[in-house]
């Protein structure tokens, strides 16, 4: 192919080929000391790629937050209730949890340029259809495609970086993928707020769709592909396993809590009926792992600090996305804030979040991953303990220093975590590892907001909303003290050589 970047089986970027694996390989989870040769500058080449990707990541992540403050009003637009409501939040999560474990074969099988157009088109085109949708499940529909095509986007994007960034220079850009990630979703209540008070909701989608369209463009015209496709086999029987696996054990969260005996009996069906269909998802991995095409390869999990670093994005994703839910719900309904007014409140933990992820990438590359995820999980902690002490007069200025704290707590979570996680994957795991982190990452989201709100409405329909929301946050504290022990685990890793073995081209 002659727009390759490399025509490597690896993927690895020929401008940076001395820059693979050290000469001795290294053992998984240990320190190896830096190189002592200045890190190599990418390729104008590689550089327009990532940007282009980061570009297309921060339109898609700013439409999966877009939708949280607007809740409220589409309630009373659509005439539906809030647990029917939470689905366009819920349901989007686990569209793409059900959809990124197929990334890994989809980005090994087809071309970077044609997974990009596939990705943004699903975006735009499900976009599209929320504009003009003329009821709830017209809007779900176009959420659950929305959420198709976003699904693709993050592990493209995560394993374009693994092939194209030298390890040295790795955790300086994933600081600068954490602006994209971290300020889309700060701009997205702000964003939202503005348009609800001035316009239809039809709107948030109007806004978002030119962006779309113009990254499309852009991609068509600037991308090239990286690396070279696979004729892999797609198992079906793994991907239908993920409709119930994932699908079962969000929505059984969802419903536990949230009423008498009888709804909790379909709720514990639905809970247990997951569990088994992600243990016989597991075992099928297991299974077609021995002739190198599983949809998702598990034998990632067989580097210490992948494994580490995974569960403390887990954990992290859990108490994220809960107060993403809990603390608009917390600023209207308890505060009684407008929409526009919520979203100004959470506008400068996202974006002290993101504009810090720069700086943390370069500290990283220096000192590792410990001092900054211990830093950042007690951060986490001590955060969510305290909106778990709010009340109804709490000053809002407390409750911005407090959403701030906790954002830079994540920040100094993400990236190491990210980078520490992927870093000792040999490059023939780059795409499965990234799903593997992506779809655990979804799964965490949607659990952790389901059972939070669960929570929530449980506490709070015989105690009142701001009893809920003290529940909630406890309980998100609660879970968040995981973090700590799993931050003082991490160790900076080195890179890992491509065991060429595996997996072969079928």
């Amino acid at each position: 192919m002659s727009s390759d970047v490399s025509s490597k089986a690896s993927g690895a970027p020929a401008p940076d080929a001395d820059l693979a694996a050290p000469a001795v390989p290294a053992v998984p989870g240990t320190t190896t000391p830096a190189a002592p040769s200045a890190p190599a500058k990418m390729s104008r080449e590689s550089v327009t790629i990532i940007v282009t990707l980061l570009v297309a990541t921060f339109v898609v992540i700013l439409n999966e937050t877009i939708m949280n403050v607007a809740l409220q009003r589409l309630m009373v637009d659509l005439n539906i209730d809030a647990p029917t409501v939470q689905w366009l939040s819920t349901g989007f999560m686990l569209t793409m949890a059900v959809v990124i474990p197929t990334t890994g074969f989809i980005l090994q099988r087809l071309s970077t340029r044609a997974v990009f157009m596939l990705a943004m088109g699903l975006f735009s085109g499900g976009t599209l259809l929320a504009a003009v949708a003329p009821g709830f499940a017209v809007l779900l529909l176009a959420r659950i495609v929305q959420a198709g095509g976003t699904a693709i986007m993050l592990p493209l994007l995560m394993t374009t970086i693994l092939t194209l960034v030298p390890l040295e220079r790795r955790g300086a850009v994933m600081g600068n993928v954490s602006i994209a990630i971290s300020v889309a979703p700060a701009l997205g209540p702000t964003v939202s707020g503005l348009i609800l008070q001035n316009f239809s909701w039809r709107f948030m989608f109007v806004f978002v769709l030119p962006i779309a369209l113009a990254a499309l463009a852009i991609g068509a015209k600037y991308l090239t592909n990286i690396g070279e496709s696979e004729k892999t086999r797609l198992d079906g029987l793994s991907v239908v396993l993920t409709v119930p696996a994932f699908g079962g054990v969000v929505y059984g969260l969802s419903q536990i809590g949230g009423g008498g005996a009888g709804s909790r009996t379909p709720a514990l069906a639905a809970l247990a009926i997951g569990v088994v269909a992600l243990a016989a998802f597991v075992l099928r991995q297991l299974k077609l792992q021995k002739s190198d095409r599983p949809l998702l390869d598990l034998r990632a999990f067989t580097f210490r600090m992948f494994t580490v670093s995974v569960l403390l994005l887990v954990v992290a994703m859990i108490a994220l996305f809960g107060a993403v839910i809990l603390l608009p719900l917390y600023l209207q309904e308890v505060r009684g804030l407008k929409s526009l007014e919520t979203g100004l409140v959470l506008l400068p933990g996202g974006l002290a979040m993101g504009l810090l992820g720069p700086f943390i990438g370069r500290v990283f590359d220096k000192v590792g991953p410990l001092p900054l995820t211990v830093t950042g999980s007690v951060m986490m902690v001590l955060s969510l303990w305290q909106f778990s002490m709010l009340d109804a007069v709490s000053p809002v200025g407390w409750i911005i220093a407090l959403h701030v704290a906790l954002s830079l707590g994540l920040a100094l979570l993400f990236t190491p975590a990210f980078t520490t996680g992927l870093n000792p994957l040999p490059p023939h795991l780059y795409s499965h590892g990234s799903a593997i982190m992506s779809t655990l990452q979804q799964v965490a989201g949607a659990a952790g907001t389901a059972l939070l709100v669960s929570i929530y409405a449980f506490v709070a329909a015989a105690s009142g909303m701001v009893a809920g929301m003290h529940a909630a946050f406890l309980t998100a504290a609660v879970i968040a003290l995981a973090a700590v022990v799993l931050s003082a685990l991490m160790r900076k890793t080195a890179g890992a050589p491509d065991l060429a073995a595996q997996p072969a081209a079928h």
